[in-house]
């Protein structure tokens, strides 16, 4: 069985190879470079992640490439960040980034040659009826099935996720006893190519600044002005800048360029109990086997990288996926992704955008 195995620098991914030796399996290693600029692929971060992969390699006597896909990047999830912020939505590049460029552009130029491609996801795959769903982690803070749920039916028969079944601390452990350079070494955070880079930084460089209202949506009166609607998403309090606080953001006008925020330490305009999903996209196939208007299917789902689920009903209704949640939830922001899991939440089913 010939693996490819996707090394970050990390632990989770080392112990993931560890594992994979210990099964007898021996991977070809394999780190993707990317980098936040369009012409430095390289920091102080990467070069240290890349080293600690040599030790790796060296460690288990196994062969270690870098691929560059640098330029992919770019194009495809930078390029798709800057769009999606643009038009005031709230863009995920890491979700993209696991669909096109790991599972995708490495796929299609080196992941094609194996038979399977292991990372280090905290996540798993369940098999039923012969056909292969992606399926969540025990340990819910750091399952990461939210971050996968755009890649395809061919992508996730083709991966393999050894930690996928641990606890974080289980993982710290098996490095430490295995004596892994990098089994103390602080988990990223963050955006995935951004490092240490301030996510608003990085798009007022790359968007500039576009000054508007800012208008309380109750009264319309103007309490401020804004640098730009692509540095806020709905449901933000903190870091707004704003005097009388404490402001809540509810919504942008792209058009007229307002952002529109409500006063008050918990308004009832942060939540919602509907969201309407566009191109919801089914991971394996649509579960229920039908689209039918009206149908509705008891589900749990996230907006967001949390560990906790939220319960609900999905319906089809006027051709697009819909969820009625059964409590209300709290920053509904268009342009992040909804991520749908059975009752159970332990297969997940697939995302949509919201719209």
């Amino acid at each position: 069985m010939k693996v490819a195995a996707l090394v970050s620098g990390g632990v989770d991914s080392a112990v993931s190879v560890h594992l994979l030796k210990e099964q007898g399996i021996e991977p070809h290693l394999f780190y993707i470079k990317i980098g936040p600029e369009r012409e430095t692929e390289w920091n102080c971060t990467s070069e240290e992640d890349l080293e600690i992969c040599s030790w790796l390699a060296r460690k288990y006597g196994l062969k270690l490439d870098v691929v560059d896909l640098h330029r992919e990047y770019w194009d495809k999830v930078v390029g798709y960040t800057m769009s999606k912020a643009r038009q005031g939505l709230t863009p995920n590049p890491d979700v993209m980034c696991n669909k096109l460029i790991k599972f995708g552009c490495f796929e299609e130029q080196v992941g094609h040659e194996y038979d399977f491609t292991a990372t280090g996801h905290y996540a798993t795959t369940t098999v039923i009826d012969g056909k292969t769903w992606l399926s969540t982690s025990p340990d819910p803070v750091k399952d990461q099935t939210d971050f996968l749920a755009q890649i395809d039916y061919l992508q996730v028969s083709k991966l393999m996720f050894p930690i996928g079944h641990m606890w974080k601390h289980e993982v710290r452990e098996i490095a430490e006893k295995a004596g892994l350079l990098n089994a103390s070494r602080r988990d990223s955070q963050g955006i995935c190519f951004l490092g240490d880079i301030d996510f608003r930084e990085y798009i007022k460089r790359n968007l500039g600044e576009n000054e508007g209202d800012v208008r309380e949506i109750e009264t319309g009166h103007k309490i401020g002005t804004h640098k730009g609607l692509w540095f806020y998403t709905i449901g933000q309090r903190k870091g707004l800048g704003f005097g009388g606080g404490p402001w809540f953001v509810v919504k942008k006008n792209i058009k007229r360029n307002i952002l529109f925020v409500s006063h008050g330490y918990d308004p009832e305009l942060v939540y919602k109990k509907h969201i309407k999903m566009n191109d919801f996209h089914f991971i394996t196939e649509n579960p229920w086997h039908s689209a039918k208007e009206g149908d509705v299917h008891d589900i749990t789902f996230k907006i967001r990288h949390t560990p906790e689920f939220l319960t609900g009903k999905m319906s089809m209704r006027d051709g697009a996926w819909h969820i009625d949640a059964d409590e209300k939830v709290h920053g509904v922001a268009p342009g992040q992704f909804c991520v749908v899991y059975d009752s159970d939440h332990h297969l997940c089913y697939g995302s949509g955008e919201i719209d």
